[in-house]
């Protein structure tokens, strides 16, 4: 799978032709270029728990973060983070941690050290294309037309059928998604789903990642 491919499968979605390279001076181009330098990648593995974008890691307290009260220990939420699949105080992921709290890029627990699995957006995880299933692959491109059909088109009712594909594919996806592999934990109301804002300005990660 590659960007191109990607990129065709959402044209295909719009009833555009192909996209003979990612520089083809194109209004559809420049419209899929610009949503995916907006985050439609993030937005899409933000979707679920994805099994083929999930990364392991074990996280030391950061050192330069002192609780005056509450928790005492903080730990940096790692750059390529997306959102929570477990939250663990045991290596093997079966004791989740219940009792923590977000701020600011960083976790709060007493528990020392924490385990996590989070759905990474890293080039070696979920920004990887050669590791995207097929059902994943038609969600993003369905996404990604519906993004820029009425652009093209002007046609509230095409995007209004591209928005239900797009629903559509992100179940299909999500089931099969679901029978691979062993069962994980759900996160609970309060565990951190957005990047926005509050990540920014925390790219160096102290965290000691093992997935």
């Amino acid at each position: 799978m590659t960007k191109l491919q990607i990129f065709n499968g959402a044209l295909l979605e719009c009833g555009e032709r192909n996209l003979a390279s990612l520089t083809e001076n194109r209004e559809p181009r420049r419209l899929l270029d610009a949503v995916w330098d907006t985050g439609a990648l993030d937005f899409c593995l933000d979707a679920g728990m994805w099994k083929f974008a999930t990364r392991s890691a074990m996280l030391e307290r950061s050192p330069s973060i002192s609780p005056s009260f509450g928790y005492q220990n903080a730990y940096e939420i790692p750059s390529d983070f997306i959102r929570t699949v477990a939250f663990c105080a045991d290596e093997y992921f079966a004791s989740p941690i219940t009792q923590y709290s977000v701020e600011a890029g960083f976790w709060f627990s007493d528990v020392e050290p924490v385990y996590v699995k989070y759905v990474s957006n890293d080039s070696s995880y979920g920004a990887d294309m050669s590791l995207w299933p097929q059902n994943f692959a038609r969600y993003v491109e369905a996404y990604l037309a519906s993004r820029i059909i009425e652009r093209l088109t002007q046609n509230e009712t095409k995007w209004g059928n591209l928005y239900k594909l797009t629903e559509r594919r992100l179940l299909e996806a999500k089931s099969s998604d679901a029978m691979e592999g062993p069962t994980t934990f759900s996160p609970s109301g309060s565990w951190v789903r957005s990047r926005s804002g509050s990540f920014g300005g925390f790219r160096h990660s102290q965290n000691k990642l093992i997935g």
